[in-house]
């Protein structure tokens, strides 16, 4: 390995990037120099296979990778499912683990009684079966899907001892396909006077929010298939309002119709909820987009090093206003800073796998990540967050999150 690959970059042991092109050579185990591949031939390779199967099931030996539930035990269709993000590669999640947010379960639809009506102010009302729109041009947009609330318990007082998934797990990332929602607009012919659209879903609840029109033209999308395959009922089969970049409660699922007003609906889910009260005693309403954000997966809230050595420290970025522009890391409670590696590829309004090279010697260390995104925000900290909102809010939190390793390896969720 080079000696500009083993050049500290920051403290706490922080490498420069370049030293994950070397990380094998560091890692590799040697084989006694008498073994050989026919000397250690497992079983599996003495006997035949299972057969095919009709759709493929994770390995016997990954069941523990789930999502985790919390959910009313009095209405059990109410509550979230959160995506094991520590448990996870790359930056693409399985369909059958991503987020899941109910509020009165998930609906059984036949996607042949089911449909898109686009209605108010409009030239001429619409109304689109499954199969018409399945008959559309079609566009995919490869991008994260993130609840308003997410990370909410980081406006706590006492930092939650929970791992990544259990704490930031209402994220999740795919290739959603589907119609683009500026050509059903088009057809539907917007009056001058429409500006919003109330997007309503076919579920018990008739969750129903207020959503910009402008939004809906520049790259919404109506969502039929999920990472190349049809929508899955508890993301919103057969259809599903993708609103990239924007907060998860507006991304409406089962959706059944879009109605053209000049003003929001102000519904629950706009004033009740997803309003969060200031310091200095102001609202926040209709904060859509996502900001800023990233999060250390590994290493992270109950995992332990095993030993000391090359370790490395990998995460996810993302931001709803576009591209990932650079992850920093610190391993001294964010004294100094190294530059994280982003794999590529690196997309607007997706998630952005980043990682960086750490030498762990075996004292006490506090790891830290933030992102800057193309528009040059950068994620706070803690501390500047709660200053600058108070501890009255639920919604949108994106302070730097903080993993604190012992002398023994062990992690925990610290402020610092």
């Amino acid at each position: 390995m080079s000696d500009d690959a083993l050049t500290p970059a920051a403290g706490g042991g922080l490498l420069h990037r370049r030293a994950l092109l070397h990380r094998g050579l560091v890692l590799a185990t040697a084989l006694p120099a008498a073994a050989s591949a026919d000397e250690i031939r497992p079983e599996w390779m003495k006997t035949p296979g299972r057969p095919f199967t009709i759709y493929g099931q994770p390995s016997k030996h990954e069941q523990q990778v789930i999502r985790r539930i919390s959910g009313n035990r009095m209405l059990p269709g109410n509550g979230v499912a959160m995506t094991p993000l520590e448990d996870l590669e790359g930056f693409i999640t399985p369909s059958g683990l991503h987020f899941e947010r109910h509020h009165n379960g998930v609906p059984e639809i036949d996607p042949a009684r089911h449909g898109l009506l686009i209605h108010g102010k409009v030239k001429q009302p619409m109304q689109w079966s499954v199969d018409r729109l399945l008959r559309y041009p079609m566009a995919s947009r490869l991008v994260f899907i993130e609840c308003g609330g997410n990370s909410n318990a980081g406006w706590h007082p006492e930092p939650i001892q929970r791992g990544p998934g259990s704490f930031h797990g209402l994220i999740s990332c795919s290739e959603w396909t589907g119609v683009p929602l500026s050509l059903l607009l088009d057809e539907a012919g917007a009056d001058a006077g429409a500006s919003w659209a109330i997007a309503e879903g076919a579920d018990a609840f008739a969750m129903n929010v207020s959503v910009p029109l402008a939004k809906l033209r520049d790259d919404a999308i109506v969502a039929l298939f999920q990472n190349g395959e049809r929508l899955r009922p508890e993301n919103g089969y057969p259809l599903r309002l993708v609103l990239p970049g924007w907060e998860g409660v507006l991304n409406v699922k089962w959706l059944r119709r879009l109605h053209l007003t000049s003003e929001p609906v102000m519904a629950r889910n706009e004033t009740a909820k997803y309003t969060e009260l200031q310091a200095d005693g102001r609202a926040r309403q209709f904060s859509f987009v996502m900001e800023v954000k990233s999060l250390i997966t590994s290493p992270s809230h109950g995992q332990r090093l095993k030993e000391r050595g090359f370790h490395e420290i990998r995460g996810y970025a993302w931001s709803g206003r576009g591209k990932v522009r650079r992850v920093e890391v610190s391993a001294d409670g964010g004294r100094s800073w190294a530059e994280a590696a982003l794999q590529e590829p690196v997309l607007a309004k997706c998630m952005t796998r980043f990682r960086a090279a750490w030498r762990w010697d075996g004292s006490p260390a506090v790891l830290k990540s933030r992102a800057i995104d193309a528009t040059g925000a950068v994620q706070p900290e803690r501390a500047a967050l709660v200053a600058q909102r108070g501890l009255n809010g639920y919604f949108h939190y994106n302070g730097i999150v903080a993993w604190a390793v012992d002398d023994e390896g062990a992690v925990t969720h610290v402020y610092a």
